[in-house]
Order: C-alpha cells, then structure tokens, then sequence
C-alpha cells in the first residue's frame, strides 16, 4: 500500500466550493488519502453546501470552516485551489506540493429565490464532482 497522501482544497472563505471538493474526494480517496479544506478567510459552513451534499449522499455536515495557517506543518502532496482568489493570494507552501487550480463559481454569491439559488449550488456541486472524478483517475 503506497503512503497516504495529503490534499489540501483552499478557497477564499472554506465555506462552499472547497467543502464540496472535500468531500467528494475523501468519498472517492477513502484511506488512500487524508483531505482538508481550508480558506485563505474563514466564512463558516454554508448550509445550502451541506444540503446539495446530502442530495447526492455526501453528508459534510461535521466539516468545519479552517483557515489555511492551521496546516501550516501539514506536508501537502497536493495544494489545489478552487477559485482564483485563492489561486492568487495562496500562501507558499514549504512543500513540494503539486499545485492545481481550477476556479468554480461561486454559488454562494447566487440571487434570486431559493430555488434559483439552490439551482445555482446543484450546478457548482455537479461540476466539482466531475473535477473530482478526473483528479481521482488522473492522480490515483
């Protein structure tokens, strides 16, 4: 069994996109790998991120908003940015951590009633899960 590797999906605020991605892919990574999500801010758990989630048989609900210092020792094998603020303000990792970055929307700046708004998080959810699955083949 090859070691387990470290991810790491940084966001601005560790609220929605990254805890998507999270949790897809310690869904998909099981032991193989020990994911975190972090934010270069701290937003809080969004709750429309917890229940798309829950649509689609993830439950996040016990993840929790970190700021990306608080992984500071963490030796990352991957660093992957979801949005490009974070890509821009990301901190240098001491690691040699691959770096991805694929910037998703944010659904968290989505307007309208709550079923547009909903419609917008279903659609990020569905992208994310899809980067998901071409990082899992491609680096697994």
């Amino acid at each position: 069994m090859p070691d387990k590797k470290n991810i790491l999906v940084l966001c601005t605020g560790n609220s929605c996109r990254s805890q998507l991605l999270h949790g897809y892919l310690a869904q998909a990574l099981g032991e193989r790998a020990a994911v975190y999500s972090a934010g270069v801010e701290v937003h809080g758990l969004n709750p429309r991120a917890v229940r798309v989630m829950a649509e689609d048989g993830v439950d996040i609900s016990a993840h929790t908003s970190n700021h990306v210092d608080e992984y500071a020792a963490v030796p990352f094998d991957y660093v992957i940015t979801v949005c490009d603020h974070a890509h821009e303000v990301c901190p240098m990792f001491p690691s040699t951590a691959q770096k991805l970055h694929h910037n998703f929307p944010d659904p968290a700046k989505a307007t309208g009633s709550e079923e547009e708004i909903m419609a917008q998080f279903r659609s990020v959810r569905e992208q994310v899960k899809a980067y998901a699955q071409e990082f899992v083949r491609a680096e697994f």
